[in-house]
C-alpha cells in the first residue's frame, strides 16, 4: 500500500485528485489518501442536487457543492472534518473487508481514551452515535472506498446546508438517509486538533502496513489532475448538469399576491414551466413560461432572462427579483 499527502482544502480539486489516483493509477494496488475540505456539500453521483441542499443558505455563505464519483447520499465537510480514501484492485465481492480497514481508526481512537466499534455494513458509532459516513465506487476492476470523519464539524452549519426546501420536489434521484450523528473531538477526554488527528490515522495505518511508503505525484500528474478540476470537477454542468430528471413545485406569497409555478427540469436546465396564482397583471403568463424553457434552474439565470422582460406586465406590484424566487430559490 502507498499513501498521498494531499495538502489542499479545494474540495473540487481534492475529488479530481481522488478521481485521478482511482482511475489512473491502476499499477498501484493500493492507495490510500487523507483530506480535508472547505466548507462543502458533496453529492453522490447518482443524486439531485437541488433535492438535497439548501441552495439558498449554501450560495450566501460560500459553501461548495459539488458532486463525487461515487454513489450514496449528500455529506457535509469543512475545515474541522477528517476524509480518507482506499483504493484497491481487490473489487470482487468480499475481497476488500472495510472492517479490516476501520481498526486502525478505532485503535487510534482507543489509543485517544475513546471507544469506539464496527456497526452495521460500514457505520462506526460511538455509543451508538455515527461519526464516520462511507461511499463506494467501481472502475474497471477497481475500487475506491471513501468516507468522512466527523472531527469537530459545526452541525448548526451541516443542519442548515442539508435542510430540505419546503418545495415540494420530485425527483429518480438518491434521497439521502439522516443519522444520528457525534463528533470524536466532543468525545475525547484531551483535545487535539483535527491536523493531530490526521497524523495519528497515518501513523497507525503505517503500523498495520509496516511496507507502506509515499506515492508522490509528478508535476506532468499534477498538471491532469488540474485540468481535470477546472474542466470537470468544478463545472455546473457537472456538478447540477449531471442531476436526473426533476419536478418542483414551489410556492411563495407576496403582500401583492400568491404566485405557485410547476417546473420541470432534465440536467437542471428547465424543460417545462407552468405559473399560476392569485396575483394581478394584464400579460398572459404564458410568455414568461416560454421564455424560461431552455433556462438552468439556479435563479441568477432565471433573474437574468426576466430583467430582459417588463415583469410587472405579468405581476404587478412584483419586483423582477420577487417573481424569480417565486419559481427558483
Amino acid at each position: 500500500m502507498k499513501y498521498i499527502v494531499n495538502t489542499s482544502n479545494n474540495p473540487a480539486y481534492n475529488i479530481a485528485l481522488e478521481a485521478y489516483a482511482f482511475k489512473e493509477l491502476q499499477s498501484e494496488d493500493e492507495l490510500f489518501i487523507l483530506w480535508i475540505n472547505e466548507p462543502a456539500i458533496i453529492i453522490g453521483k447518482h443524486q439531485n442536487a437541488v433535492q438535497e441542499i439548501n441552495k439558498e443558505y449554501t450560495d450566501a455563505n460560500g459553501i461548495h457543492v459539488v458532486r463525487r464519483l461515487s454513489g450514496g447520499g449528500a455529506v457535509y465537510h469543512d475545515l474541522n472534518n477528517l476524509n480518507y480514501t482506499i483504493i484497491s484492485n481487490k473489487s470482487e465481492e468480499g475481497a476488500f473487508d472495510f472492517k479490516t480497514f476501520s481498526q486502525p481508526v478505532i485503535e487510534t481512537l482507543a489509543d485517544l481514551g475513546v471507544k469506539a466499534e464496527f456497526t452495521g455494513r460500514n457505520d462506526l458509532e460511538i455509543d451508538g452515535k455515527k461519526f464516520c459516513g462511507n461511499a463506494q465506487a467501481y472502475y474497471k476492476g477497481r475500487m475506491m472506498h471513501h468516507g468522512c470523519l466527523l472531527f469537530d464539524v459545526d452541525m448548526t452549519v451541516l443542519g442548515n446546508a442539508l435542510k430540505v426546501s419546503k418545495d415540494k420536489i420530485e425527483s429518480k434521484g438518491v434521497k439521502s438517509v439522516r443519522a444520528r450523528v457525534t463528533n470524536i473531538l466532543s468525545e475525547l477526554p484531551e483535545k487535539i486538533t483535527v491536523n493531530d488527528f490526521a497524523d495519528k490515522i497515518l501513523d497507525k495505518m503505517k503500523e498495520h502496513y509496516p511496507d507502506m511508503t509515499e506515492y508522490v505525484l509528478s508535476e506532468n500528474e499534477l498538471a491532469k489532475i488540474q485540468q481535470s478540476y477546472e474542466e470537470q470537477f468544478s463545472t455546473w454542468d457537472w456538478t447540477y448538469g449531471k442531476s436526473p430528471e426533476y419536478t418542483v413545485e414551489r410556492s411563495v406569497r407576496y403582500p401583492a399576491g400568491k404566485i405557485t409555478s410547476y417546473i420541470q427540469a432534465e440536467n437542471s436546465i428547465i424543460t417545462g414551466l407552468k405559473i399560476y396564482g392569485d396575483f394581478f397583471g394584464i400579460g398572459d403568463v404564458s410568455d414568461i413560461e416560454e421564455l424560461l424553457i431552455g433556462t438552468r434552474y439556479e435563479y441568477a439565470d432565471v433573474l437574468e432572462k426576466l430583467q430582459s422582460i417588463d415583469t410587472t406586465h405579468y405581476f404587478s406590484r412584483m419586483t423582477v427579483e420577487e417573481v424569480a424566487k417565486a419559481i427558483v430559490a
